[in-house]
């Protein structure tokens, strides 16, 4: 009996947790929102009592939510990083030739794994 219900209760989880709509609540003021290739809108909150960064994001392989976010400018663009275990997500704001542009860059255990173009909304 108690494994059926572990055994149920499992996949009931992991769908709960990827099934979250890629936003934050009235705690959190947009900074950035993005557009990216291969269907990936990417969107960059503060907290507005911690100023703690997050990272909501949905595309064709799901949501993901992360925290705990850093900001730094890096050649004159801001560039905002999270981590998730072994995975780095750096979005870039902007680039040197145009402001309204900006990149997606995936690394997996410091190897990069995806970089998408990306268009500010």
């Amino acid at each position: 009996m108690k494994t059926s219900a572990l055994l149920l209760a499992l996949p009931i989880s992991i769908l709960a947790n990827f099934s979250l709509r890629a936003s934050a609540d009235s705690t959190a003021g947009l900074i950035l929102s993005t557009k990216c290739q291969g269907r990936y809108e990417i969107n960059i909150w503060q907290n507005y009592n911690s100023g703690e960064l997050l990272y909501r994001a949905t595309s064709p392989n799901g949501n993901l939510s992360l925290g705990k976010g850093t900001s730094q400018a890096t050649e004159g663009v801001r560039v905002y990083k999270f981590r998730n275990r072994n995975y780095e997500y750096s979005v870039w704001d902007g680039t040197l030739d145009n402001p309204q542009a900006g990149t997606l860059e995936v690394y997996k255990n410091n190897r990069i794994v995806m970089k998408q173009a990306c268009i500010k909304s």
